[in-house]
Protein backbone atom coordinates (compact mmCIF):
# COMPACT_ATOMS: atom_id res chain seq x y z
CA UNK A 1 0.00 0.00 0.00
CA UNK A 2 1.45 3.34 -1.11
CA UNK A 3 1.79 6.04 1.53
CA UNK A 4 0.96 9.57 0.33
CA UNK A 5 2.23 12.79 1.81
CA UNK A 6 -1.20 14.40 1.41
CA UNK A 7 -4.62 12.95 0.65
CA UNK A 8 -7.42 15.33 -0.33
CA UNK A 9 -11.03 14.21 -0.03
CA UNK A 10 -13.34 15.90 -2.52
CA UNK A 11 -12.52 16.83 -6.12
CA UNK A 12 -14.66 19.89 -6.73
CA UNK A 13 -13.17 23.32 -7.34
CA UNK A 14 -11.71 23.48 -3.79
CA UNK A 15 -10.12 20.02 -3.84
CA UNK A 16 -8.67 20.42 -7.34
CA UNK A 17 -7.36 23.91 -6.51
CA UNK A 18 -5.58 22.55 -3.44
CA UNK A 19 -4.22 19.59 -5.40
CA UNK A 20 -2.86 21.84 -8.12
CA UNK A 21 -1.29 24.24 -5.61
CA UNK A 22 0.40 21.41 -3.70
CA UNK A 23 1.67 19.85 -6.94
CA UNK A 24 4.24 22.67 -7.06
CA UNK A 25 6.12 20.77 -4.36
CA UNK A 26 7.91 17.43 -4.10
CA UNK A 27 4.98 15.57 -2.62
CA UNK A 28 2.99 12.41 -3.29
CA UNK A 29 -0.63 13.57 -3.46
CA UNK A 30 -3.89 11.62 -3.76
CA UNK A 31 -7.15 13.32 -4.70
CA UNK A 32 -10.14 11.14 -3.73
CA UNK A 33 -13.64 11.67 -5.16
CA UNK A 34 -16.77 9.62 -4.47
CA UNK A 35 -18.51 10.50 -7.75
CA UNK A 36 -17.73 8.85 -11.08
CA UNK A 37 -16.33 12.16 -12.37
CA UNK A 38 -14.94 15.39 -11.01
CA UNK A 39 -17.21 18.43 -10.51
CA UNK A 40 -20.29 16.23 -10.02
CA UNK A 41 -20.91 17.54 -6.49
CA UNK A 42 -21.40 21.15 -5.37
CA UNK A 43 -19.27 22.51 -8.23
CA UNK A 44 -21.61 21.29 -10.98
CA UNK A 45 -24.32 23.75 -9.91
CA UNK A 46 -22.12 26.81 -9.45
CA UNK A 47 -23.23 30.04 -11.12
CA UNK A 48 -19.71 30.69 -12.39
CA UNK A 49 -19.46 34.19 -10.90
CA UNK A 50 -16.05 35.57 -9.92
CA UNK A 51 -17.13 37.99 -7.20
CA UNK A 52 -15.27 41.26 -6.57
CA UNK A 53 -15.76 41.11 -2.78
CA UNK A 54 -18.60 43.58 -2.37
CA UNK A 55 -20.95 41.55 -0.17
CA UNK A 56 -18.74 40.13 2.58
CA UNK A 57 -18.02 41.56 6.05
CA UNK A 58 -14.57 43.19 6.07
CA UNK A 59 -13.41 41.10 9.02
CA UNK A 60 -14.46 37.78 7.50
CA UNK A 61 -12.17 35.07 6.16
CA UNK A 62 -14.39 34.65 3.12
CA UNK A 63 -14.15 38.38 2.36
CA UNK A 64 -10.35 38.41 2.48
CA UNK A 65 -10.01 35.22 0.43
CA UNK A 66 -12.58 36.43 -2.10
CA UNK A 67 -10.56 39.55 -2.92
CA UNK A 68 -7.31 37.55 -3.09
CA UNK A 69 -8.98 34.91 -5.25
CA UNK A 70 -10.37 37.50 -7.66
CA UNK A 71 -6.78 38.47 -8.45
CA UNK A 72 -5.34 34.94 -8.48
CA UNK A 73 -8.06 33.52 -10.76
CA UNK A 74 -6.91 35.82 -13.56
CA UNK A 75 -3.38 34.42 -13.48
CA UNK A 76 -4.61 30.83 -13.23
CA UNK A 77 -7.08 31.26 -16.10
CA UNK A 78 -4.27 32.45 -18.36
CA UNK A 79 -2.02 29.58 -17.31
CA UNK A 80 -4.68 26.94 -17.86
CA UNK A 81 -6.51 28.49 -20.81
CA UNK A 82 -9.80 28.83 -18.93
CA UNK A 83 -12.47 31.17 -20.31
CA UNK A 84 -12.47 33.98 -17.71
CA UNK A 85 -14.24 37.21 -18.70
CA UNK A 86 -14.37 40.40 -16.65
CA UNK A 87 -17.91 41.79 -17.04
CA UNK A 88 -18.44 43.91 -13.92
CA UNK A 89 -21.21 43.84 -11.33
CA UNK A 90 -24.12 46.12 -10.45
CA UNK A 91 -25.99 46.06 -7.14
CA UNK A 92 -29.20 47.92 -7.96
CA UNK A 93 -31.37 50.05 -5.67
CA UNK A 94 -34.97 51.08 -6.36
CA UNK A 95 -35.41 53.58 -3.54
CA UNK A 96 -33.44 56.70 -2.68
CA UNK A 97 -33.29 55.50 0.94
CA UNK A 98 -31.31 52.45 -0.23
CA UNK A 99 -28.36 54.64 -1.21
CA UNK A 100 -27.20 54.46 2.43
CA UNK A 101 -27.01 50.67 2.13
CA UNK A 102 -25.05 50.90 -1.11
CA UNK A 103 -22.62 53.31 0.53
CA UNK A 104 -22.19 50.89 3.44
CA UNK A 105 -21.45 48.00 1.06
CA UNK A 106 -19.00 50.23 -0.83
CA UNK A 107 -17.18 51.24 2.35
CA UNK A 108 -16.89 47.63 3.60
CA UNK A 109 -15.63 46.45 0.21
CA UNK A 110 -13.03 49.22 0.08
CA UNK A 111 -11.76 48.12 3.50
CA UNK A 112 -11.25 44.65 1.95
CA UNK A 113 -9.37 46.25 -0.94
CA UNK A 114 -11.91 45.93 -3.77
CA UNK A 115 -10.79 48.39 -6.50
CA UNK A 116 -12.72 50.69 -8.81
CA UNK A 117 -15.99 50.90 -6.88
CA UNK A 118 -18.40 53.73 -7.60
CA UNK A 119 -22.00 54.69 -7.05
CA UNK A 120 -23.69 55.19 -10.44
CA UNK A 121 -26.84 57.23 -11.00
CA UNK A 122 -30.01 56.64 -13.01
CA UNK A 123 -28.54 58.23 -16.14
CA UNK A 124 -25.53 55.90 -16.03
CA UNK A 125 -27.83 52.89 -15.61
CA UNK A 126 -30.02 53.91 -18.55
CA UNK A 127 -26.96 54.22 -20.78
CA UNK A 128 -25.10 51.09 -19.68
CA UNK A 129 -28.00 48.71 -18.88
CA UNK A 130 -30.79 49.61 -21.34
CA UNK A 131 -32.97 46.62 -20.39
CA UNK A 132 -32.89 47.40 -16.66
CA UNK A 133 -36.12 48.36 -14.93
CA UNK A 134 -36.58 52.11 -15.36
CA UNK A 135 -37.59 52.30 -11.68
CA UNK A 136 -33.98 51.68 -10.63
CA UNK A 137 -32.53 54.87 -9.15
CA UNK A 138 -28.85 54.01 -8.64
CA UNK A 139 -26.37 51.17 -8.24
CA UNK A 140 -23.02 50.13 -6.85
CA UNK A 141 -20.69 49.31 -9.73
CA UNK A 142 -17.78 46.89 -9.21
CA UNK A 143 -15.74 46.49 -12.42
CA UNK A 144 -13.61 43.51 -11.28
CA UNK A 145 -16.49 40.98 -11.19
CA UNK A 146 -16.22 38.27 -13.79
CA UNK A 147 -17.54 34.98 -15.11
CA UNK A 148 -15.93 31.61 -15.74
CA UNK A 149 -17.00 28.05 -16.49
CA UNK A 150 -16.86 26.32 -13.09
CA UNK A 151 -16.79 22.85 -14.66
CA UNK A 152 -14.00 23.56 -17.10
CA UNK A 153 -12.01 25.26 -14.35
CA UNK A 154 -12.22 22.06 -12.28
CA UNK A 155 -11.22 19.84 -15.21
CA UNK A 156 -8.33 22.08 -16.24
CA UNK A 157 -7.04 22.36 -12.66
CA UNK A 158 -7.20 18.58 -12.33
CA UNK A 159 -5.53 17.94 -15.66
CA UNK A 160 -2.69 20.29 -14.76
CA UNK A 161 -2.37 18.73 -11.29
CA UNK A 162 -2.08 15.28 -12.86
CA UNK A 163 0.62 16.53 -15.22
CA UNK A 164 2.50 17.62 -12.10
CA UNK A 165 2.20 14.23 -10.43
CA UNK A 166 -1.14 14.17 -8.55
CA UNK A 167 -3.00 10.85 -8.55
CA UNK A 168 -6.79 11.12 -8.89
CA UNK A 169 -9.17 8.39 -7.76
CA UNK A 170 -12.82 8.76 -8.80
CA UNK A 171 -15.75 6.51 -7.87
CA UNK A 172 -13.98 6.17 -4.52
CA UNK A 173 -16.24 6.81 -1.53
CA UNK A 174 -14.66 7.24 1.91
CA UNK A 175 -16.18 4.76 4.36
CA UNK A 176 -14.17 5.48 7.50
CA UNK A 177 -10.86 7.01 8.60
CA UNK A 178 -8.48 5.95 11.35
CA UNK A 179 -5.50 7.80 12.80
CA UNK A 180 -2.76 5.18 13.21
CA UNK A 181 0.67 6.22 14.49
CA UNK A 182 1.82 8.95 12.12
CA UNK A 183 -0.62 8.12 9.35
CA UNK A 184 -4.26 8.40 8.38
CA UNK A 185 -5.74 5.16 7.11
CA UNK A 186 -8.59 5.97 4.73
CA UNK A 187 -10.89 3.05 4.03
CA UNK A 188 -12.75 3.58 0.76
CA UNK A 189 -14.97 1.70 -1.67
CA UNK A 190 -11.86 1.25 -3.83
CA UNK A 191 -9.52 0.06 -1.10
CA UNK A 192 -7.29 1.45 1.63
CA UNK A 193 -5.24 4.64 1.34
CA UNK A 194 -2.57 5.80 3.77
CA UNK A 195 -1.42 9.41 4.11
CA UNK A 196 0.68 11.55 6.44
CA UNK A 197 -1.65 14.55 6.10
CA UNK A 198 -5.35 14.70 5.26
CA UNK A 199 -7.36 17.59 3.78
CA UNK A 200 -11.14 17.50 4.02
CA UNK A 201 -12.67 19.33 1.04
CA UNK A 202 -15.76 17.13 0.84
CA UNK A 203 -18.32 19.91 0.33
CA UNK A 204 -21.78 18.89 1.49
CA UNK A 205 -20.30 15.90 3.28
CA UNK A 206 -17.41 17.67 5.02
CA UNK A 207 -19.10 17.37 8.42
CA UNK A 208 -19.43 13.60 7.96
CA UNK A 209 -15.76 13.23 7.01
CA UNK A 210 -14.76 15.38 9.99
CA UNK A 211 -16.97 13.29 12.26
CA UNK A 212 -15.06 10.16 11.26
CA UNK A 213 -12.13 11.62 13.19
CA UNK A 214 -14.22 12.67 16.18
CA UNK A 215 -14.52 16.35 15.24
CA UNK A 216 -18.21 17.24 15.36
CA UNK A 217 -18.30 20.95 16.19
CA UNK A 218 -19.85 22.05 12.88
CA UNK A 219 -22.79 20.91 10.78
CA UNK A 220 -23.27 21.30 7.05
CA UNK A 221 -26.84 22.35 6.30
CA UNK A 222 -27.66 22.28 2.60
CA UNK A 223 -29.01 25.51 1.17
CA UNK A 224 -30.89 24.80 -2.03
CA UNK A 225 -30.77 27.26 -4.90
CA UNK A 226 -32.97 26.84 -7.96
CA UNK A 227 -31.65 28.48 -11.14
CA UNK A 228 -33.02 28.78 -14.64
CA UNK A 229 -31.04 28.97 -17.88
CA UNK A 230 -32.24 31.19 -20.73
CA UNK A 231 -31.81 30.73 -24.45
CA UNK A 232 -28.60 32.05 -26.02
CA UNK A 233 -30.65 34.46 -28.10
CA UNK A 234 -30.97 36.40 -24.83
CA UNK A 235 -27.19 36.69 -24.44
CA UNK A 236 -27.40 40.50 -24.52
CA UNK A 237 -30.16 40.70 -21.91
CA UNK A 238 -27.68 42.28 -19.47
CA UNK A 239 -24.21 43.73 -19.91
CA UNK A 240 -23.18 43.15 -16.30
CA UNK A 241 -23.95 40.76 -13.47
CA UNK A 242 -27.00 42.37 -11.86
CA UNK A 243 -27.78 41.97 -8.16
CA UNK A 244 -30.54 43.34 -5.96
CA UNK A 245 -29.66 44.56 -2.48
CA UNK A 246 -28.63 41.44 -0.53
CA UNK A 247 -30.51 39.89 2.40
CA UNK A 248 -28.97 38.39 5.54
CA UNK A 249 -28.85 34.85 4.06
CA UNK A 250 -28.62 35.43 0.32
CA UNK A 251 -27.36 37.73 -2.40
CA UNK A 252 -30.86 37.47 -3.84
CA UNK A 253 -32.12 36.54 -7.30
CA UNK A 254 -29.61 37.68 -9.91
CA UNK A 255 -29.33 38.22 -13.63
CA UNK A 256 -26.25 36.18 -14.41
CA UNK A 257 -24.11 36.36 -17.51
CA UNK A 258 -22.31 33.06 -18.08
CA UNK A 259 -19.13 32.00 -19.81
CA UNK A 260 -21.22 29.93 -22.24
CA UNK A 261 -23.40 32.83 -23.37
CA UNK A 262 -26.71 31.68 -21.88
CA UNK A 263 -28.01 34.11 -19.24
CA UNK A 264 -29.24 32.56 -15.98
CA UNK A 265 -31.71 33.81 -13.41
CA UNK A 266 -31.72 32.77 -9.76
CA UNK A 267 -30.95 31.35 -7.32
CA UNK A 268 -33.50 30.80 -4.61
CA UNK A 269 -32.18 30.19 -1.07
CA UNK A 270 -33.91 27.50 0.98
CA UNK A 271 -32.37 25.65 3.92
CA UNK A 272 -33.18 21.94 3.68
CA UNK A 273 -32.08 18.69 5.34
CA UNK A 274 -31.62 16.29 2.42
CA UNK A 275 -28.14 16.47 0.87
CA UNK A 276 -29.38 14.69 -2.25
CA UNK A 277 -32.46 16.87 -2.95
CA UNK A 278 -31.90 18.58 -6.29
CA UNK A 279 -35.57 18.98 -7.20
CA UNK A 280 -36.98 22.13 -8.75
CA UNK A 281 -40.48 23.47 -8.13
CA UNK A 282 -43.24 25.65 -9.52
CA UNK A 283 -42.88 27.84 -6.43
CA UNK A 284 -39.17 28.25 -7.17
CA UNK A 285 -39.61 29.31 -10.78
CA UNK A 286 -42.43 31.70 -9.89
CA UNK A 287 -40.33 33.28 -7.14
CA UNK A 288 -37.30 33.63 -9.40
CA UNK A 289 -39.27 35.04 -12.33
CA UNK A 290 -40.97 37.65 -10.13
CA UNK A 291 -37.66 38.79 -8.64
CA UNK A 292 -35.79 38.70 -11.97
CA UNK A 293 -38.51 40.74 -13.69
CA UNK A 294 -38.15 43.40 -11.02
CA UNK A 295 -34.61 43.83 -12.34
CA UNK A 296 -35.34 43.28 -16.05
CA UNK A 297 -39.08 43.34 -16.85
CA UNK A 298 -38.71 41.88 -20.36
CA UNK A 299 -37.68 38.41 -19.09
CA UNK A 300 -40.12 35.84 -20.46
CA UNK A 301 -40.68 32.36 -19.06
CA UNK A 302 -40.68 31.04 -22.65
CA UNK A 303 -36.99 31.96 -22.85
CA UNK A 304 -36.15 29.38 -20.16
CA UNK A 305 -34.53 26.27 -21.66
CA UNK A 306 -33.40 24.41 -18.52
CA UNK A 307 -34.12 24.21 -14.79
CA UNK A 308 -31.70 22.93 -12.18
CA UNK A 309 -31.01 23.13 -8.46
CA UNK A 310 -27.75 23.18 -6.55
CA UNK A 311 -26.95 22.76 -2.88
CA UNK A 312 -24.57 25.11 -1.08
CA UNK A 313 -22.67 23.63 1.90
CA UNK A 314 -23.72 26.24 4.45
CA UNK A 315 -22.25 26.17 7.95
CA UNK A 316 -22.44 29.44 9.88
CA UNK A 317 -21.42 32.82 8.52
CA UNK A 318 -17.85 32.10 7.43
CA UNK A 319 -15.57 29.51 5.89
CA UNK A 320 -14.04 26.86 8.17
CA UNK A 321 -10.37 26.45 7.23
CA UNK A 322 -8.21 25.17 10.07
CA UNK A 323 -5.75 22.58 11.33
CA UNK A 324 -7.39 20.36 13.93
CA UNK A 325 -5.11 20.34 16.97
CA UNK A 326 -6.91 17.31 18.41
CA UNK A 327 -6.05 15.35 15.26
CA UNK A 328 -2.58 16.44 14.08
CA UNK A 329 -2.20 16.56 10.32
CA UNK A 330 -5.93 16.92 9.61
CA UNK A 331 -7.10 20.10 7.84
CA UNK A 332 -10.78 20.97 7.59
CA UNK A 333 -11.77 23.07 4.57
CA UNK A 334 -15.53 23.20 5.09
CA UNK A 335 -18.59 25.41 4.77
CA UNK A 336 -17.25 26.76 1.47
CA UNK A 337 -20.32 28.36 -0.04
CA UNK A 338 -20.39 31.61 -2.03
CA UNK A 339 -17.90 33.13 -2.81
CA UNK A 340 -16.07 29.77 -2.72
CA UNK A 341 -15.41 29.56 -6.46
CA UNK A 342 -13.80 33.01 -6.45
CA UNK A 343 -11.83 32.26 -3.29
CA UNK A 344 -10.70 28.78 -4.38
CA UNK A 345 -7.12 29.68 -5.45
CA UNK A 346 -6.62 31.72 -2.27
CA UNK A 347 -8.07 28.85 -0.19
CA UNK A 348 -5.52 26.56 -1.84
CA UNK A 349 -2.61 28.85 -0.91
CA UNK A 350 -3.90 29.19 2.66
CA UNK A 351 -4.26 25.41 2.98
CA UNK A 352 -0.69 24.88 1.76
CA UNK A 353 0.55 27.40 4.33
CA UNK A 354 -1.40 25.68 7.12
CA UNK A 355 0.12 22.33 6.13
CA UNK A 356 3.61 23.88 6.12
CA UNK A 357 3.05 25.46 9.53
CA UNK A 358 2.07 22.06 10.87
CA UNK A 359 5.11 20.17 9.71
CA UNK A 360 4.70 19.37 6.01
CA UNK A 361 7.99 20.06 4.23
CA UNK A 362 7.24 22.06 1.07
CA UNK A 363 10.21 21.69 -1.27
CA UNK A 364 9.55 23.38 -4.61
CA UNK A 365 10.04 21.29 -7.73
CA UNK A 366 12.74 22.35 -10.13
CA UNK A 367 10.17 22.08 -12.91
CA UNK A 368 6.51 22.88 -12.31
CA UNK A 369 4.33 22.79 -15.41
CA UNK A 370 2.12 25.81 -14.80
CA UNK A 371 0.61 25.97 -18.28
CA UNK A 372 -1.64 23.78 -20.38
CA UNK A 373 -2.74 24.16 -23.99
CA UNK A 374 -6.11 25.88 -24.22
CA UNK A 375 -8.93 23.50 -25.10
CA UNK A 376 -10.57 24.22 -28.45
CA UNK A 377 -14.26 25.19 -28.27
CA UNK A 378 -15.83 26.06 -31.62
CA UNK A 379 -18.48 28.21 -29.92
CA UNK A 380 -15.69 30.58 -28.83
CA UNK A 381 -14.18 30.87 -32.33
CA UNK A 382 -15.38 33.09 -35.15
CA UNK A 383 -16.91 31.03 -37.95
CA UNK A 384 -14.48 32.57 -40.43
CA UNK A 385 -11.55 31.13 -38.47
CA UNK A 386 -12.77 27.54 -38.18
CA UNK A 387 -11.56 26.59 -41.66
CA UNK A 388 -7.95 26.17 -40.56
CA UNK A 389 -9.04 23.82 -37.77
CA UNK A 390 -11.06 21.68 -40.17
CA UNK A 391 -8.07 21.46 -42.52
CA UNK A 392 -5.98 20.07 -39.65
CA UNK A 393 -8.68 17.62 -38.56
CA UNK A 394 -11.89 17.02 -40.51
CA UNK A 395 -13.66 15.94 -37.29
CA UNK A 396 -13.90 19.66 -36.39
CA UNK A 397 -16.26 20.00 -39.35
CA UNK A 398 -18.48 17.16 -38.17
CA UNK A 399 -21.02 19.03 -36.02
CA UNK A 400 -22.69 16.71 -33.52
CA UNK A 401 -24.51 19.23 -31.29
CA UNK A 402 -26.17 21.83 -33.53
CA UNK A 403 -27.59 23.94 -30.70
CA UNK A 404 -24.18 24.63 -29.20
CA UNK A 405 -21.99 24.08 -32.29
CA UNK A 406 -19.98 21.17 -30.87
CA UNK A 407 -17.94 18.96 -33.16
CA UNK A 408 -17.12 15.25 -33.03
CA UNK A 409 -13.47 16.21 -32.46
CA UNK A 410 -14.34 18.16 -29.29
CA UNK A 411 -16.39 15.26 -27.93
CA UNK A 412 -13.72 12.64 -28.59
CA UNK A 413 -11.11 14.95 -27.03
CA UNK A 414 -13.31 15.36 -23.95
CA UNK A 415 -13.51 11.59 -23.54
CA UNK A 416 -9.75 11.23 -23.95
CA UNK A 417 -9.32 13.90 -21.26
CA UNK A 418 -11.44 11.93 -18.79
CA UNK A 419 -15.17 12.20 -19.58
CA UNK A 420 -16.84 8.86 -18.78
CA UNK A 421 -20.50 9.88 -18.84
CA UNK A 422 -22.92 11.98 -20.86
CA UNK A 423 -22.86 14.71 -18.21
CA UNK A 424 -19.06 14.58 -18.23
CA UNK A 425 -19.14 15.32 -21.95
CA UNK A 426 -21.73 18.08 -21.47
CA UNK A 427 -19.80 19.85 -18.71
CA UNK A 428 -16.59 19.79 -20.75
CA UNK A 429 -18.02 20.72 -24.15
CA UNK A 430 -21.61 22.09 -23.77
CA UNK A 431 -22.95 19.29 -26.04
CA UNK A 432 -26.59 18.61 -24.96
CA UNK A 433 -26.70 22.00 -23.25
CA UNK A 434 -28.90 23.79 -25.77
CA UNK A 435 -32.64 24.21 -26.17
CA UNK A 436 -33.21 20.68 -27.52
CA UNK A 437 -31.45 19.07 -24.50
CA UNK A 438 -29.68 16.53 -26.66
CA UNK A 439 -32.68 15.38 -28.69
CA UNK A 440 -30.56 15.45 -31.87
CA UNK A 441 -27.09 14.62 -30.51
CA UNK A 442 -27.51 12.12 -27.65
CA UNK A 443 -27.23 8.95 -29.72
CA UNK A 444 -24.20 10.27 -31.60
CA UNK A 445 -22.44 11.27 -28.38
CA UNK A 446 -23.18 7.83 -26.93
CA UNK A 447 -21.61 6.21 -29.98
CA UNK A 448 -18.45 8.31 -29.66
CA UNK A 449 -18.26 7.54 -25.92
CA UNK A 450 -18.64 3.82 -26.61
CA UNK A 451 -15.97 3.87 -29.31
CA UNK A 452 -13.47 5.85 -27.26
CA UNK A 453 -13.97 3.92 -23.99
CA UNK A 454 -14.66 0.49 -25.47
CA UNK A 455 -17.85 0.32 -23.37
CA UNK A 456 -21.03 -1.24 -24.75
CA UNK A 457 -23.86 1.21 -25.32
CA UNK A 458 -25.92 -0.31 -22.52
CA UNK A 459 -23.20 0.76 -20.04
CA UNK A 460 -23.20 4.43 -21.10
CA UNK A 461 -24.71 6.51 -18.29
CA UNK A 462 -25.89 10.06 -17.74
CA UNK A 463 -23.92 10.55 -14.53
CA UNK A 464 -22.83 7.15 -13.21
CA UNK A 465 -24.29 3.84 -12.12
CA UNK A 466 -28.08 3.84 -11.97
CA UNK A 467 -28.48 6.44 -14.75
CA UNK A 468 -28.01 4.19 -17.78
CA UNK A 469 -29.40 5.67 -20.99
CA UNK A 470 -30.35 2.38 -22.65
CA UNK A 471 -32.06 -0.38 -20.72
CA UNK A 472 -31.11 -3.89 -21.75
CA UNK A 473 -34.16 -6.03 -22.44
CA UNK A 474 -33.37 -9.66 -21.71
CA UNK A 475 -35.81 -12.14 -23.18
CA UNK A 476 -35.76 -15.70 -21.88
CA UNK A 477 -36.31 -18.36 -24.50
Amino acid sequence: MKTYDVAIIGAGVIGTSIARELSRYKLDIALIEKEVELAFGVSKSNSGIIHPGTQNPPGSLKGRLCVQGNTLIRKISKELGVDFKEVGELIVAFDEDDIKELLRLKKEAEVLGVPGLKIVDKKWLEKNEPNLNSAAVCGLYAPTAGIISPYRLVYDLAENAVRNGVKIFTNTKVININRADKYFEINTSSGLFRSRYLVNAAGLFADEISGMLGINDFKIKPRKGEEFILDKKKADLARHLIFPLPSKISKGVLIIKTADGNPMIGPTAEDIEDKEDLSTSDAGINRVLASARRLIPSINDKDIIAYFAGLRPASGDDFIIRHEETCPGFINVAGIQSPGLTASPAIAVLTANILKKNGLWLRKKIIFHAHRKKTVHLFEIQLSKTGSLIKKDHAYGDIVCRCEMISAKEISDAVRRGAKTMDGVKFRTRAQGGRCHGSFCTTRIMKILAEETQMPLIEITKRGKGSEIVKEDRVND
